[in-house]
């Protein structure tokens, strides 16, 4: 079993940056494949991107993709999101999620169905 904490959430103007970590507890971290997925007012829980067990492969969603860079670091049992060009449309809580399997795929780690443990979420706040 997994514990997964994220921080680095807050209030940033249009246009800047945010980075989010999110600590897991455990030992296997480098089992699980992770990803990030957001929920704004109002709206269902979307994909943003994840990463396989290794890093070796990255998705991400299109709303995201040349502005967000997901990364993990398997040594500190910590995923990132770096977030840049923060958008409005960015305002969400953003939750952290993990799935205890080497298997990659787009269609499978983009589903939040396939993910057993979820974090609190941290707020996003992207003001104009």
């Amino acid at each position: 079993q997994v514990q997964l904490l994220e921080s680095g959430g807050g209030l940033v103007q249009a246009g800047g940056s945010l980075r989010l970590s999110c600590a897991a507890s455990g030992r296997t971290f480098s089992s699980y494949a992770m990803g990030w997925f957001r929920q704004a007012p109002g709206r269902e829980r979307e994909f943003v991107t994840a990463i396989t067990w290794s890093g070796g492969n990255t998705y991400y969603a299109d709303s995201v993709k040349g502005r967000f860079t997901i990364a993990r670091d398997n040594a500190e049992n910590t995923m990132y999101l770096q977030m840049n060009s923060l958008k409005p449309e960015d305002t969400a809580v953003y939750y952290c999620s993990a799935k205890r399997t080497f298997l990659s795929g787009s269609d499978y780690l983009r589903n939040g169905a396939t993910y057993d443990y979820w974090g609190q979420g941290t707020q996003v706040t992207v003001s104009s």
